[in-house]
């Protein structure tokens, strides 16, 4: 529908990269090839127009690259065509992976697959927005009610003048709160661990990983460490707890500091494929292709992982 439409080149771009990412999180959730997605959770009409709608409305204005705050999932269930799910829904979880979400004490769904589809295809930059200049600014107001104002704003910037010593300010500020959940046993299968580390994924955890130790009386154990955000903590300090032989869990605070990370588009043979960059004080410091579009490319081709990975990084810099 919409590639043999007369909407402009970049619209169907970024269009097409927003179904493309949905597709992908439904599949990973149900198992199935992206292709076989029906998008009877995310109402296909509703979804086609707000995602266009937005592409049209970025193109009107000439938008070359978008940045987004922390983002707020809310609390509390939501209905879906396979009954109640906690929030985030599993789509939407899936689709905010690795991207930084606030903690806003809120009962109800703030964001919807379709609006984590927008955010993850198109937005390059998430957290402070730096030295930038502010020439417009937006608002849109929903209709559903909440204790706080359900507004979304959006601001028109450009880059401000700025010198080595306001480079280092800005990257000194690109720090975020993390919690750290660990638990290690000696009792459980690695079927269980595996589930256990999905479970963990979908319910919003950055990072999961095992480590080998030697537990008292000599027996060799696991330890499992869960990097979190504050706001899905809870939860998966829960998901530790039942979905594991533990009987407790250790929380620790702590702060990192992150590199910026933007993604750029690398034209290879076989298709697209979207890149990660990181930088240090608008320096860059390193890029890698994403797994995804790489994997997803040499099914569709039946050629070998490292074949579209190459081509890939032979499009780098």
């Amino acid at each position: 529908m919409i590639e043999n439409s007369d909407l402009p080149p970049r619209v169907k771009e970024r269009s097409t990269a927003i179904f493309r990412v949905i597709a992908e999180a439904e599949g990973r959730i149900h198992g199935i090839d992206p292709a076989e997605v029906h998008f009877h959770e995310v109402g296909a009409m509703d979804s086609i127009l707000d995602t266009i709608g937005v592409c049209l409305a970025l193109e009107s204005l000439g938008i070359d690259e978008i940045h987004a705050s922390p983002v707020p999932t809310g609390h509390g269930m939501v209905r879906m065509a396979h009954g109640f799910y906690p929030i985030p829904a599993p789509a939407t979880a899936e689709l905010l992976k690795g991207i930084p979400l606030a903690q806003l004490e809120a009962q109800g769904e703030l964001t919807t697959p379709t609006g984590a589809g927008i955010l993850k295809a198109l937005a390059t930059k998430f957290g402070h927005i730096g030295s930038m200049q502010i020439e417009k600014i937006g608002y849109g107001a929903g209709e559903k009610e909440f204790d706080h104002p359900n507004v979304l704003r959006a601001l028109l910037v450009r880059p401000a003048p700025t010198n080595s010593v306001s480079d280092l300010q800005v990257t000194r500020v690109e720090r975020e709160s993390i919690f750290i959940l660990e638990a290690q046993m000696d009792d459980i299968t690695g079927e269980a661990l595996g589930f256990a580390m999905q479970r963990l994924f979908d319910a919003g955890a950055l990072d999961v990983y095992f480590t080998s130790v030697y537990m008292k009386k000599s027996r060799p154990g696991i330890l499992v460490t869960v990097l979190v955000t504050p706001e899905v903590s809870d939860m998966c300090e829960e998901l530790l707890l039942r979905e594991t032989t533990t009987l407790g869990v250790r929380r620790s605070q702590w702060t990192r500091r992150i590199l910026d990370r933007k993604f750029r588009i690398a034209v290879t043979p076989y298709g697209q494929v979207r890149v990660k960059q990181a930088f240090l004080a608008d320096r860059l410091v390193h890029e890698a292709p994403e797994y995804e579009d790489v994997a997803e490319l040499a099914r569709q081709h039946g050629i070998a992982f490292q074949t579209v990975l190459q081509a890939a990084m032979q499009q780098n810099g």
